[in-house]
């Protein structure tokens, strides 16, 4: 005889409070969403996707990146599946955090590949310059050919470039100057346009005084001058600095040619849905936590129901800010531990051993906000999980 489906109010647990008790935490009503895209998009939306590790892999996770590389395919098949783009090899990833270039690399091909097979399914990938280590590179013109080894290594997997941002450059670059001869250099020589990523130092301290200052807006003038120069070789700029007016500013001074993708991951449902004077498209590591309600808001907003586009997507921005919270870098916590509790993955193991970076209090207010938000798509297995991973840290349902 089958096991009766209880409703869904009957799943609690126990989960710890900021004051060192455990309330017992009953479940909400839940929401379900669509497991594929159903109608149309008028934005772009890319999901910058996690990779998921092998638990199994007989090495040293803070030093060796052990991919399980077939459920990593399979959860950007579920992110296509949703009508959403992959940003493959991108800080979502652990680029440069856990993830080196050559396994970076590794997973582009295969990435590229199974993108193809569905008869080109939307996917860019991360060129950076990360195998050059920060302390040997002496002058621009190294960034410049590291850059055009990682570039050349994408485009010939038949890859589209996202022109991630650079530590080396960070260091070296003085002024604007700098950056225009880089970028100017290395945008002249790609075969399609890009993205190019602006990621501020909440994700990645290395990159504090990008476009060479620590002011924000002669920094965003020397951005905004080199990708208008290049319009014809970039297809947008995806900007991760958490600031919604900065990223308006911006949007309002591009080529009108050059599209404007969010990153901000605090503010991406009103950026998203847009003003009188324009819109973002939408490139977000949030975007793997939350994909079948994304990509049901973004079909609600495309059939003319922005009611319906924010009655789903606004519940999703306390879980949002909560798991992109300072220090913001840790990020990829949440993400991959939102993808456990959901059945993308049998572990909450993490490349680098990043399932440690955020504390037993953080992930239970995660779970408590996923829940009011409706995006535990399974409560039962959700709630299972929860429990097991507070056992293991001293909480027993």
């Amino acid at each position: 005889m089958n096991k009766p489906v209880l409703p869904v109010s009957s799943y609690q647990l126990k989960l710890p409070t900021a004051d060192r008790g455990i309330e017992t935490y009953r479940l909400a009503a839940s929401r379900t969403f669509p497991s594929k895209l159903q109608g149309t998009l008028n934005r772009v939306a890319f999901s910058a996707a996690h990779v998921v590790a092998d638990p199994l892999a007989d090495a040293d996770p803070w030093l060796t990146a052990a991919v399980d590389w077939d459920r990593t395919i399979a959860f950007r098949e579920h992110i296509w599946d949703l009508g959403l783009g992959v940003a493959e090899a991108m800080d979502t990833a652990q680029r440069g955090m856990g993830l080196d270039w050559p396994t970076s690399l590794e997973l582009i091909r295969r990435s590229v590949a199974a993108a193809k097979a569905r008869g080109n399914a939307l996917v860019f990938s991360g060129a950076g310059t990360d195998h050059l280590a920060v302390e040997d590179a002496k002058s621009v013109d190294d960034v410049i050919r590291a850059y055009e080894e990682q570039i050349a290594a994408v485009e010939k997997a038949g890859g589209r470039i996202i022109l991630m941002a650079s530590r080396a450059l960070a260091k070296l670059g003085r002024n604007a100057d700098d950056y225009a001869k880089v970028y100017n250099r290395v945008l002249s020589q790609v075969a399609q346009p890009v993205i190019i990523h602006w990621l501020g130092d909440m994700f990645d301290s290395a990159l504090a005084n990008y476009w060479g200052t620590s002011n924000l807006d002669e920094a965003m003038d020397t951005a905004v001058g080199i990708i208008n120069a290049n319009a014809a070789k970039v297809d947008g700029v995806k900007v991760s600095l958490l600031d919604k007016q900065r990223e308006i500013d911006m949007r309002r001074r591009l080529d009108e040619n050059v599209k404007m993708y969010t990153g901000d991951d605090f503010n991406y449902a009103e950026l998203i849905a847009g003003d009188a004077q324009g819109f973002s498209h939408a490139l977000l590591g949030i975007f793997d936590a939350i994909a079948p309600a994304a990509s049901y808001a973004l079909s609600r907003l495309a059939a003319g129901d922005e009611a319906g586009f924010r009655d789903v997507l606004e519940r999703t921005v306390p879980l949002s800010r909560h798991i992109f919270k300072a220090p913001t870098r840790f990020y990829k916590t949440g993400v991959v531990f939102m993808a456990y509790l959901n059945g993308h993955q049998d572990h909450f193991t993490m490349v680098g051993g990043q399932e440690s970076a955020r504390s037993t209090l953080h992930l239970a207010e995660l779970f408590r906000l996923a829940d009011k938000a409706g995006l535990l798509a399974n409560p039962e297995l959700a709630t299972r999980r929860m429990q097991a991973v507070l056992a293991l840290r001293g909480i027993e349902s």
